[in-house]
C-alpha cells in the first residue's frame, strides 16, 4: 500500500490483516482458480464477478480466500459497482481478510509487475543477507571462535531475544538485550521450561509455537542442533520486536550446522584426550615392568606425584532390558556415551578439587584419583561417588550403575593394587548386594573369598563342605540350604526360624537335625557352623 502506485487505493475491510505476507501476486477472472492458488499470494481482479453473483456467493469467495491463506484481494470495483456491499465488507472484517478496493484508472498487470518486483528485490536482499550471515559464521569458524559469537550473529541478524541452551549444561547463553525487564523475567522462565522438558530433547525437531510473554502471545522458534544422530541443543528466539519469518528459520538453522561443527570438534579432542589417558592407564596397571615404568615416567603430563596417594575405582553398567553377558552390546554402548560420561565425572573431580585421570579402555569405566594424604579422604571419596552416579543416571537413565572402589596405597607404582581391589570388589557386589557403590573395604571376609589365588582352593572348600547338601535339595526339591541359611541369619533361633519361613517348629528341628547329618556337622560346634556359613557365603 506505500508503494506510489498504489497512492489512490485504499485498504476498505480486513483491517486487522494489514501485516499480511504478499508472496506472490495472481490475477483473475474466475473466481475458480481457487484449485490454483498458494498460500501468501495477493489476487487481483475486478467487480464483475461480484456484480453477476449473491451475496452468499461472494461471501463463499472471501472465506475460501481465507481459508487458503492468500494475502488478500484486490478489487477494482467500477465500472461494475457503485461499491462493494455493506455486508460483504462486514464479513471480510470479521474474517480479518484484507480487501483493497483499486484505482479503476490502474492496470491491474502494473501492480502486478511492481509487487513482484518488490518481491523479488526483497528475496535479492534477503539472499544476500544470509550470505553475509553464513560469510560471518565461516569466519567464527577459521578464527577458532565460540558458540557464542555464533549466537552473537544470529541476534545481529533477527533483531529478537536469543539463547543457546545444551543438554548437558545448566546455564543458558542469553542474548535479551534492550527489552523491559519483565520480558527478560518471563523469557528467561520459558527457557528454563522449555529446557527442564526432556522430551525436547529427544524428538529431533523444530519447535514452532506461541507462548505468553509479558501478558502477550508471542511466536518462539526452536531450531534443534544435532550431531550423530543426537540433539545436543537448541537455539531458541521469540519475536519480541519483530515476526519471526523464513530469513530468521535459515540464519538459525545455518547457526544450527556450525554450532554443530563446533560440538564436533569438541569431541573429537576429547575422544584423542580421553584414547591418551587410557593408554596411560593400561601401561600404569600392566604386569609388564616396560609398561609401567614408561607410565610412571609419563605421569607428570597428568600432574600426578609419584609418591602421593591413590584409589582406582571401576565402574560397572547393567541394562534391565538387555542380556548383560552381551560385551559386544557393553561396548557399543560405552564408546557412544564415553564422552558424556567421562564429562561428568571429569565436572565432579573439578567440583571436588580432586587430581587424577578418567580411563575408558578394558571394555568399561576406570578412574584414577589422587591424594595428597588420607586425612578425611574417605568422606571426601564417599560425596565424590554419590554425586558421580547421580550425574552419570541423569545422561545414562536407562542403564544401572554401580561403583567399585579399591583400597588406598601410596605410590603410584601402586595404582595396580588399588584396581585389582577395585575390580575384586565390583565381581563380588555384583553377587552379595544391591548397593550401588561399594569400597573394597567393606567387603569383610569376601575380601578373602574374592582372591583369584585361592578359587581352586575354595571350590575343593565348598565341594567338602555344603555341595552335599545342594545335591541333597536338587534330588529330593527340598530346601535344607534355605533353611541353612536363615539358620545364620536368625543366629540359630529356632522360634525365629519358625516364624521367618512360615514353617511349624517340628519341621525346622527336623530338617536341622537332617542337615547335620547330610553334611556330617554339628552346629553347637563353632568351627563346624565357621565351615558352613563360609561355604554358603
Amino acid at each position: 500500500l506505500n508503494l506510489p502506485l498504489m497512492s489512490k487505493c485504499k485498504l476498505i475491510s480486513g483491517f486487522k490483516g494489514i501485516r499480511n505476507i504478499v508472496s506472490r501476486v495472481n490475477i483473475i477472472a474466475d473466481p475458480d482458480i481457487f484449485d490454483w492458488v498458494k498460500s501468501g499470494e495477493l489476487l487481483l481482479t475486478t467487480a464483475y464477478s461480484f456484480n453477476k453473483a449473491d451475496k452468499d456467493y461472494q461471501k463463499s469467495i472471501i472465506l475460501n480466500a481465507k481459508e487458503q491463506n492468500l494475502a488478500g484481494i484486490g478489487i477494482k470495483i467500477s465500472p461494475y459497482l457503485t461499491n462493494m456491499s455493506d455486508e460483504i465488507l462486514a464479513y471480510a472484517e470479521e474474517l480479518n481478510f484484507p480487501i483493497i478496493e483499486i484505482d479503476p484508472s490502474l492496470p491491474l498487470s502494473e501492480i502486478l509487475m511492481e509487487v513482484m518486483k518488490q518481491i523479488y528485490n526483497k528475496q535479492t536482499s534477503l539472499l544476500e543477507r544470509i550470505e553475509k550471515a553464513h560469510e560471518k559464521f565461516m569466519e567464527i569458524m577459521l578464527d577458532g571462535k565460540s558458540m557464542e559469537d555464533v549466537l552473537d550473529v544470529v541476534y545481529n541478524n533477527i533483531k529478537n531475544p536469543v539463547a543457546l541452551k545444551m543438554k548437558h549444561q545448566d546455564v543458558a547463553y542469553e542474548l535479551f538485550q534492550d527489552i523491559p525487564e519483565n520480558t527478560t523475567i518471563d523469557l528467561k522462565k520459558d527457557l528454563k521450561k522449555f529446557s527442564d522438558n526432556s522430551i525436547n530433547f529427544r524428538s529431533k525437531k523444530m519447535y514452532e509455537d506461541k507462548v505468553i510473554i509479558s501478558g502477550k502471545y508471542v511466536d518462539r522458534m526452536a531450531i534443534p542442533i544435532i550431531l550423530k544422530e543426537e540433539v545436543h541443543g537448541y537455539i531458541i528466539s521469540w519475536s519480541i520486536n519483530t515476526p519471526l519469518g523464513g530469513f530468521d528459520l535459515s540464519i538459525m538453522e545455518s547457526a544450527s550446522t556450525i554450532i554443530s561443527l563446533f560440538i564436533l570438534q569438541e569431541l573429537n579432542v576429547k575422544e584423542v584426550e580421553i584414547n591418551y589417558r587410557s593408554e596411560f592407564f593400561e601401561d600404569l596397571i600392566s604386569s609388564d615392568t616396560k609398561r609401567k615404568r614408561k607410565a610412571l615416567d609419563r605421569a607428570h603430563f597428568f600432574n600426578l606425584a609419584p609418591n602421593d596417594y591413590y584409589v582406582v575405582e571401576v565402574m560397572s553398567f547393567k541394562f534391565p532390558n538387555l542380556d548383560n553377558e552381551d560385551d559386544d552390546f557393553l561396548f557399543d554402548y560405552l564408546r557412544k556415551h564415553s564422552n558424556q560420561v567421562v564429562s561428568s565425572i571429569e565436572e565432579t573431580m573439578k567440583n571436588f578439587y580432586l587430581n587424577g585421570i578418567v580411563s575408558t579402555k578394558l571394555n568399561g569405566i576406570q578412574i584414577l584419583l589422587e591424594f595428597v594424604n588420607t586425612n578425611d579422604y574417605k568422606k571426601k571419596l564417599n560425596d565424590f561417588n554419590l554425586n558421580i552416579y547421580e550425574a552419570i543416571k541423569k545422561r545414562l537413565d536407562n542403564v544401572d550403575l554401580r561403583i567399585g572402589v579399591g583400597r588406598i596405597y601410596r605410590g603410584l607404582d601402586n595404582a595396580n593394587k588399588s584396581f585389582s581391589d577395585a575390580l575384586r570388589t565390583i565381581r563380588t557386589c555384583k553377587e552379595l548386594t544391591n548397593r550401588t557403590i561399594i569400597t573394597y573395604e567393606e567387603l569383610g571376609v569376601f575380601k578373602i573369598l574374592c582372591q583369584d589365588s585361592l578359587t581352586e582352593e575354595l571350590y575343593d572348600f565348598y565341594n567338602t563342605t555344603l555341595k552335599p547338601l545342594v545335591d541333597y535339595d536338587e534330588k529330593k526339591s527340598t530346601e535344607l540350604v534355605k533353611t541353612l541359611n536363615c539358620y545364620f541369619e536368625c543366629n540359630g533361633n529356632l522360634t525365629k526360624m519358625s516364624e521367618t519361613l512360615y514353617t511349624h517348629y517340628n519341621t525346622i528341628l527336623y530338617r536341622i537335625n537332617r542337615i547335620q547329618e547330610i553334611t556330617g556337622t554339628n552346629l553347637n560346634d563353632s568351627n563346624d557352623r565357621l565351615n558352613l556359613e563360609i561355604a554358603l557365603k
